[in-house]
């Protein structure tokens, strides 16, 4: 579990010589791949694995794994914009409009938004949509595991048994 930081990339190799994952994992022995993807402005829960049944569980499409994210607004939240993002708006690059699966504002500016698929800038994208825009994006929760307070930005841990019981997986 790594409480990823703005400006480094979820790669664990960065070919353009950016920050990247390799900077938090550098000692672990098994190779490791990241479990889904965070842009690199954006904040917060990120998970790492050297289990391939456990990546694809976690990144396949078809599981619908929620993320929930806390997401500050440029402009004041409204009634019209949480309607939207919960009813589903229209990306010009998807067949039919995508939904929250949950929606509520927690102050003028901030979002706790939860999804259940990860398409490319999929926050950013539907916020704008219901015609606000993204200020700035941090993953709170993936599944039942949220990231500890007590997780300081950068740093990283081993995934407890209660981790993986709240994500549904039973550790081996």
């Amino acid at each position: 579990m790594l409480n990823k930081p703005t400006g480094v990339v979820s790669s664990l190799k960065d070919e353009n010589g950016r920050r990247d994952l390799q900077e938090f994992t550098r000692g672990y022995e098994e190779r490791l791949f990241n479990v889904g993807r965070l842009d690199a402005d954006t904040t917060g829960l990120l998970l790492c694995a050297d289990d391939g049944a456990f990546i694809h569980h976690f990144t396949s499409p078809r599981r619908h794994v929620p993320k929930r994210y806390r997401v500050t607004t440029a402009r004041p939240i409204d009634a019209a914009l949480i309607t939207a993002l919960q009813t589903g708006v229209q990306l010009h690059d998807e067949p039919a409009p995508l939904a929250a699966l949950a929606c509520e504002a927690r102050d003028d500016y901030t979002l706790a938004l939860t999804l259940g698929e990860g398409k490319y800038h999929q926050v950013k994208r539907m916020v704008a949509a219901a015609g606000n825009h993204v200020a700035a994006l941090h993953r709170e929760a993936m599944g039942g595991l949220i990231l500890p307070d007590t997780l300081p930005e950068g740093g990283w841990r081993y995934l407890t048994p209660a981790d993986f019981a709240a994500l549904g997986w039973a550790a081996t």
